[in-house]
Parts: C-alpha cells; structure tokens; sequence
C-alpha cells in the first residue's frame, strides 16, 4: 500500500471519522430532545445507528429514498425538530440535489446533512461511490454552511458546531481508515476560521480533509530535511471560506497549494482561487486534487497517492512552486 500504511481491525474503528459522528450526535440527543435521525437504510454504514440505539422513537429510515428523506426532513425542521440526515456523499450532493436546493436551502431551515464516505474514501467501490463533485455542487447552493473535517475529532466539533449554528449545514467526512490529526478537540475550532496547523514563509499549503495530515507530514519533512519551511492551513470549512487566512498566507508566502480529494473544480482550489483573484496580491498558486477525471478504483490510499494529493505528491509540488528539482542533489534521504 502507498507510504506503507496498515490498519488493524481495532485501529480503523478508532480512526473512523463516522464513529465520532455517532456518538457526537447521541450525545447531544440527550440534551436536546428536539433533535431527529433520517436515514435512507444506511444506519449503519453511516453509523447514524448510535443515535437509533440511544433514541429508537427519533429515528427514522425511509428505506432506499434519499430525495424522500431530504423532504421529509425539510417538514420536520419547519415542524421545529432539528434533523441531521446521513448518507453517502455522492447520493447527498447529486441524487438529492434538487431537494437540496428547493426544500432545504431555499427556505433556509435547520437541517444538517452529514454525508458520509466522501471523496474517494470508499475506493474500492468503484465511480459510482465516488464523491468527487460534492463540494462543488454544496457550495453553489445559497444558505448552505459546508464543512470537511480532517480527522474524527474535527467531526465531533463541526457536528457539535452545526447544532449551533441556525440554518442548513452539509458536513463532508470519509468513510473511515482517516490519520489522526487532532490528539485534544480543544484547539479552537470555529466554523469558517482556518487551523494553522504548521508555521512557514516559504510556501503555503491549504488543505482540507484526509489531505490536511498529509499537508502536515509534508511539511514536517520538507522543515526537518530541507530546512524549507510551509505554512499549513487545514481549511474545514469549504463555505464560508477564510478570507483572511489566505491572503495572509499569500502575502506573506507567495505561493499557494491546495489539496483536496475531490476535483480540482468547484471545490477548495476553486474557493480558494477566487479570493486570490479578487485580490491584488501577486502569488503563485497550484491545485492538487482530481484533474477533471474519474478517479481510479482501489483502496484510499492508493489512489491519493496515484493522485499526488498523498504527502510524497505535495512534497512535490512544494518543491516544484520553489523552483527547486527533487533530485538535484545526491542526498537519497528525500527519495520516499
């Protein structure tokens, strides 16, 4: 497997993005008894099932009939329940896009969407599993927060976070097998504010998911081999984007990479290149991601390093942003 990662049994359910979900949700349940469940027959491959255990009488599964459950959750919101709805990403963002739109975003009620086996997490599932243009149709939509943690306990605060938050929220996370990221959940989080997750003023990285870790690692070997310091940005929040941290990043960097498991069209190298384009700051800048193409079938892993949005592929691109060739040098330390 890509960078030689393996994963026990035990190690996956821990890491499960999903996991923290469930529990996250059952726990505010219990505080807030106005909350409710949907699924479309897939509780426990979403792991919405926590909640069906801890509240049989507030969850509810419509069977097979996704557009179905975006409607009847849009009636139990403007019936005053708070619903978070689950299903895979790809049948949250295009099969039930028009119910998105209509029932939930265009009358701004409180639905939170927690779509789940995002980007390619579910790799071996083939393209239609694929979640690849989700965030470019989310964040299109008028009144929709969207939200991409990096890791589980992310999860637990953008879950915790959209409960909040007064209005219809979509939060992204992969099917599981995600790097941990995060060892404490109090570093800050806050819907639409990037985390720093590294200091640099040699380039930037913006990153937003299962690419954030790899951001990380990238820029920890290329600051403990190199002496090349990047500044990493886990950007969770995809809408409303942090303006600020950008430009700061590219005034006080000049070069600008994002990474994201989902094309590079529509989603966080798009957000991200619009504010640079409004700006008047010189800057050069690279999207990593999905170029305009399916994706290959395989395991997560693989297929984000056959993509280069893995941390050997972002070391790349630093490196070609610098103007600086890998093997210019006869160090094979840099050789991954």
């Amino acid at each position: 497997m890509a960078g030689g990662f393996v994963y026990t049994a035990v190690e996956s359910t821990a890491m499960s993005t999903a996991e923290y979900y469930g529990n996250t949700l059952a726990e505010l349940g219990r505080s807030h008894p106005e909350i409710v469940a949907l699924t479309a027959d897939l509780a426990t491959s979403t792991k919405i099932g926590i909640f069906q255990k801890e509240f049989p009488d507030r969850f509810f599964n419509v069977g097979i009939a996704e557009q179905n459950m975006f409607g009847v959750a849009a009636g139990m919101a403007k019936a005053g329940c708070t619903p978070f709805l689950s299903t895979f990403s790809v049948f949250a963002s295009l099969r039930c896009a028009d119910q998105l739109h209509t029932d939930i975003c265009y009358q701004n009620i409180n639905c939170k969407i927690i779509a789940t086996h995002a980007g390619t997490s579910f790799g071996q599932a083939g393209s239609t599993h694929h979640a690849i243009v989700d965030l470019a149709v989310a964040r299109s939509m008028p009144n929709l927060v969207v939200i991409c943690p990096a890791d589980g306990l992310e999860t637990a605060n953008a879950v915790r976070a959209a409960y909040a938050h007064k209005g219809p929220v979509y939060i992204r996370i992969n099917r599981g097998f995600d790097r941990v990221l995060y060892s404490d959940a109090n570093y800050g989080y806050q819907i639409g504010k990037a985390v720093e997750l590294h200091e640099g003023s040699d380039a930037t990285v913006i990153a937003t998911g299962s690419c954030a870790f790899q951001a990380l690692q990238a820029a920890m070997f290329l600051e403990n081999v190199h002496g090349i310091k990047v500044r990493v940005l886990n950007m969770h929040t995809i809408k409303p984007i942090d303006k600020e941290a950008i430009l700061k990043a590219a005034q006080e960097t000049g070069k600008i990479i994002t990474a994201e498991d989902h094309n590079i069209i529509g989603g966080l190298g798009s957000a991200v290149a619009e504010v640079l384009a409004e700006s008047d700051i010189p800057v050069r800048f690279k999207r990593l991601g999905i170029p305009d193409k399916f994706a290959p079938i395989g395991l997560h892993e693989d297929i984000m390093s056959i993509l280069g949005i893995d941390s050997n592929g972002i070391i790349n691109a630093v490196f070609d942003s610098l103007g600086v060739r890998r093997d210019d040098d006869d160090n094979w330390d840099d050789e991954v």
